[in-house]
């Protein structure tokens, strides 16, 4: 291509995991597209340190150019928080991958605009949500959104083989074809075997439980909140960062956090998905169990209704969609009483509250005691009169 007698270079801005998928995305980029230059950009969401590592250093041999971005304690804190508050959960499964889309794609988006690069690129297949999520996020710029695996209808282990051919080496056989995807939140495990959802997931998927065991002894941990958001663990004031760090070893440990599950995707498509989330799992607990301690029934009631709507948006990466804003706003106002601390007990593979306190607690144990008399029994007669009475005069009309 040339632009006033000059040769212009044609580049392409990669969202890149270090994975097979956005790995094979570079020669492709080339080959397929004619790109003569392809930037990665991999974003740090609190995968595992080595992941990191061997994702750079592929890009480093592999890419024209390459960034690395620490986004960890913004994920938590513009990402995580809000879906505690939301109680931030689709089908059973808690956003981990979903959440963090949207904020990758940003982060690629800020390296083009910055490098005045025309056109981002992704490296999701055409089956799946997060082609809608990272698209979400580029399509509301002015660059030409490239889709290498959708677009060329790529399969699995034609990729493999196109990997080798190419000295791309990557984590993934044939024999062990396992899609995993991590982050400080969750880590998701697809592909192979476990496409049949009869087909019982092996041991070895799991990496970061272990299998739940009757044989290990309980333990208690007491997660404290301040607006909404946890704070402290054990009565030591924590980063969200650390305290999700933590959370995941503890509940690891116990086999907490396991998500076997058919979900829908937003294709319209069933998937079988299998995920591990300890720290997700007690906090989202913890964080719900705290609510019903100090929010109003009504307010119980309606938050329900967000929570939903707000996971479902989470779930299609739609969180430039202005309904997000409001519903981020209302999930604000009613976390301002979410303050206080719950006990958790983790034992074979679950996490179950057994202790709650809060400075603003919507609870009177004086007045709900059996032995108190602060209310007399007598003043609810009233009440029991008119409770009920519409269905009993239609009963006796005979209907």
């Amino acid at each position: 291509m040339y632009v006033d007698g000059e040769a212009k270079v044609s580049e392409v801005v990669l969202a890149y995991s270090g994975g097979l998928d956005t790995s094979v995305c570079i020669p492709l980029l080339r080959e397929r597209y004619g790109f003569d230059k392809v930037v990665t950009v991999l974003v740090d969401v609190g995968q595992p340190r080595s992941d990191i590592e061997r994702g750079n250093l592929r890009a480093e041999k592999l890419a024209d150019e390459h960034y690395v971005i620490d986004a960890r304690k913004e994920f938590v804190d513009t990402c995580l928080f809000p879906l505690i508050k939301a109680n931030g959960s689709y089908e059973g499964y808690v956003l981990g991958t979903a959440i963090a889309r949207p904020l990758i794609a940003s982060k690629a988006v800020e390296i083009a605009l910055k490098r005045g690069i025309k056109n981002l690129a992704h490296g999701c297949t055409g089956r799946g949500n997060d082609q809608l999520r990272f698209e979400a996020i580029f399509r509301a710029t002015d660059c030409r959104v490239i889709a290498p695996m959708r677009e060329l209808d790529l399969a699995r282990e034609w990729e493999i083989d196109y990997a080798r051919e190419h000295g791309i080496e990557v984590p993934v056989t044939k024999e062990r074809p396992w899609s995993i995807d991590e982050n400080i939140w969750s880590r998701s495990i697809e592909g192979g075997k476990l496409e049949d959802p009869y087909f019982e997931p092996p041991e070895e998927i799991y990496g970061w439980t272990k299998t739940p065991s009757s044989g290990r002894p309980s333990q208690v941990v007491e997660i404290g909140f301040a607006n909404g958001v946890p704070v402290s663990l054990d009565g030591v004031k924590m980063e969200g960062l650390e305290l999700i760090e933590k959370l995941n070893l503890i509940g690891g440990e116990h086999g907490v956090g396991r998500t076997d599950m058919v979900e829908d995707r937003v294709l319209g498509l069933k998937a079988r998905e299998n995920y591990e989330h300890p720290a997700a799992t007690i906090l989202l607990a913890a964080h719900k169990d705290l609510e019903h301690l100090v929010l109003s029934r009504s307010e119980l009631k309606f938050k329900v209704m967000v929570d939903e709507a707000w996971s479902e948006l989470a779930y299609m990466g739609l969180v430039e969609d202005p309904l997000y804003a409001d519903l981020n706003a209302f999930l604000d106002q009613s976390q301002r009483r979410v303050n206080g601390s719950v006990r958790m007990k983790l034992y074979c593979g679950n996490a179950i509250s057994v202790g709650r306190r809060s400075p603003n607690a919507l609870y009177s144990q004086d007045m709900v005691s059996f032995d108190s008399q602060t209310l007399s029994q007598k003043d609810a007669e009233g009440f029991a009169k008119y409770h009920g009475f519409q269905a009993r005069l239609l009963k006796r009309l005979g209907h």
